[in-house]
């Protein structure tokens, strides 16, 4: 995989967002629609204690991805309610069409005690090419289980011969690595499948191989199909020290896979890697691949979790 990087085409400091949000594009995910290709994200806003909540907005660019057309600047999907699973924020949303609808796999997250959040997945639906989004059911599609007891998130869905396949990260532990300081977490990637795409059968099976050890974080899982092949881009780094080290930080990984199911992890065969300009010189995460018009194009993150914005790169198909 070759890519061509077209730089930053994002930054959410330039524009006024709703719900008062100032910082952060995170996790961009298209939906192409007939005159646009609409890039939803997920941004942060400070409550009145200081801390951050999660919003979903968007921008929407030209089918070329070349011009900026307009950023939403009302409320997408309200957070949840009091107690609720995505009480404090949603972060990130997946769109995928199906019929008239537009299905949004959300994460929703809330705040914890001992540890810092937990995450379930939910479902919500737009009728409007999603300018706006209403939940299905106060409740999430998809949460902890048995052999999944937290952390269950980041969905990336597509529809396949009627059946819905789900990609998505779950917990594995939360370790203390420092006495001074509160516990990580550790995730990987799983899959799931559905008839409705509302009842999920899943095998809590880690599908991505780590190459840094048990402590490997798996994130945002993104698919497409190529020729025959699926290719799916994820983000990966260490457990412990990724905010202050870039080399433990998150880099893009690469695999493939003829069934979904099972995948050959190759990064180098990715093809994007980290530059020295400013925006991802240290950081590349959270990816989203998508075709439009015959163009095969990757959002994704830079540097410190996309406090900056987002980025896009298209592929040489050549």
């Amino acid at each position: 995989m070759k890519w061509h990087k077209m730089g930053k085409i994002f930054d959410p400091t330039e524009h006024s967002l709703a719900n008062g949000c100032q910082e952060y594009a995170q996790s961009p995910q298209a939906l192409v629609l007939t005159d646009r290709v609409r890039v939803f994200f997920s941004t942060r806003q400070r409550d009145e204690t200081g801390k951050y909540l999660s919003h979903v907005a968007y921008a929407d660019f030209s089918r070329d991805m070349a011009n900026l057309l307009c950023v939403a600047k009302h409320t997408v999907l309200p957070l949840g309610g009091l107690g609720c699973f995505d009480e404090h924020g949603v972060f990130p949303i997946n769109v995928v069409r199906d019929g008239e609808q537009i299905l949004a796999y959300t994460t929703g997250w809330n705040r914890k005690v001992s540890v810092s959040a937990d995450a379930s997945i939910g479902l919500a639906i737009s009728t409007d090419n999603g300018r706006t989004f209403k939940r299905f059911g106060s409740g999430p599609v998809m949460t902890a289980s048995l052999n999944e007891p937290f952390l269950v998130a980041d969905a990336f869905v597509q529809k396949h011969d009627d059946i819905f396949h789900m990609w998505y990260i779950y917990g594995t532990r939360w370790e203390k690595f420092s006495e001074f300081e509160p516990p990580d977490r550790v995730y990987k990637i799983a899959y799931a499948f559905s008839v409705d795409g509302l009842t999920w059968v899943r095998d809590s099976r880690q599908i991505i191989e780590d190459v840094l050890g048990d402590c490997e974080c798996q994130a945002l899982p993104t698919v497409i199909k190529i020729d025959d092949v699926y290719h799916m881009y994820f983000c990966f780094r260490q457990a412990h020290g990724f905010r202050n080290v870039p080399s433990r930080g998150y880099k893009l990984g690469y695999a493939t896979s003829y069934d979904l199911k099972h995948w050959k992890r190759d990064d180098s065969g990715g093809g994007l890697n980290t530059t020295d300009t400013a925006w991802d010189s240290d950081m590349q995460c959270y990816p989203h691949i998508f075709a439009c018009d015959g163009e095969v194009y990757l959002l994704y993150n830079g540097n410190e979790f996309g406090r900056a914005g987002f980025g896009l790169a298209r592929l040489d198909q050549n």
